[in-house]
């Protein structure tokens, strides 16, 4: 793993361009363009041909100040793509500069995308901005999740420092579906009721692109009586909140607790259903999730 100095190296301004087509019953990547430190493996097809599985691989081990990646992804009419990433992101320190992650998306019609990366840490003092955008076309679907850790509360670091903002945008035919925008800063948010609450974990969920049925909602709200609430470091019982809101062509779950583990077991569940009765579809996890 390579780490870097505030002074020793100079910033990484990672590039990663994929496009997938889909053609004779299989999707395949019809660009791969790479730029140092962002690498994509090999396709892999645990569900058959008809969906492509992609994994990111961020060979600097991390991001500090100053850093920029940018990934664009294109999808083909009719393309299905599942994309994750190899570890959980480790944001750093900064150093007095922020670092930046601009992602873009391209459905065409008929396309699917799953955009289901591993968690981020975000190491006290981190200064982090992260950009996605996304843009539909007809009959066009798209997935994505993300779950945050502010701290490695495991060695009893707290997030007291720094910044940490999230914009996301959903659009179809020059429509709005969804604008997100979120800004944490340190103490300030991380102990406020109207912020983290004291919780270090946040975590979302959006499908959109088709409409939800009420018994959609319904049962997703159910599952979370039915998580377990058992904090990932001790037995003790904690008390996390989570809200599900009904979107403009989609839906919307949110987290926040003490437990990525907790998080992420229940937006796989919600993933499953949303797969199953929207794709007629089961859900396969990527295998490098269970590494």
């Amino acid at each position: 793993m390579l780490l870097k100095t505030e002074k020793s190296q100079k910033n990484w301004h990672g590039n990663l361009n994929l496009a997938y087509a889909y053609r004779n019953g299989e999707t395949k990547i019809i660009v791969n363009e790479v730029q140092a430190p962002l690498k994509v493996q090999r396709p892999f097809y645990p569900e058959g041909k008809e969906v492509c599985h992609s994994v990111i691989l961020h060979t600097a081990g991390g991001v500090v100040g100053g850093d920029q990646l940018s990934m664009n992804f294109q999808l083909e009419p009719n393309a299905k793509t599942l994309i994750t990433t190899a570890t959980a992101g480790k944001i750093y320190r900064s150093n007095g500069l922020e670092a930046r992650q601009i992602i873009n998306i391209k459905l065409a019609k008929g396309a699917f995308l799953e955009w289901l990366p591993q968690e981020n840490i975000i190491f006290n003092g981190a200064i982090y901005r992260q950009d996605l955008r996304v843009e539909l076309e007809p009959e066009s679907s798209f997935l994505m999740w993300e779950i945050t850790r502010f701290g490695r509360t495991a060695r009893g670091e707290r997030f007291v420092s720094g910044e940490w903002r999230s914009h996301v945008e959903i659009w179809q035919q020059d429509s709005p579906l969804w604008i997100d925008r979120q800004l944490l800063k340190g103490e300030e948010m991380l102990t406020s009721p109207h912020g983290l609450g004291g919780y270090p974990v946040v975590a979302s969920l959006a499908w959109v692109g088709q409409l939800m049925t009420g018994e959609i909602i319904e049962k997703t709200r159910s599952f979370w009586q039915n998580t377990s609430l058992s904090d990932e470091s001790n037995s003790s019982k904690i008390q996390p909140s989570v809200g599900v809101t009904r979107l403009t062509n989609g839906l919307l779950c949110r987290y926040r607790g003490s437990s990525t583990n907790q998080a992420r077991s229940w937006l796989i569940r919600v993933w499953e259903l949303l797969r199953l009765s929207m794709r007629d579809r089961p859900i396969c996890l990527p295998r490098v999730w269970q590494n």
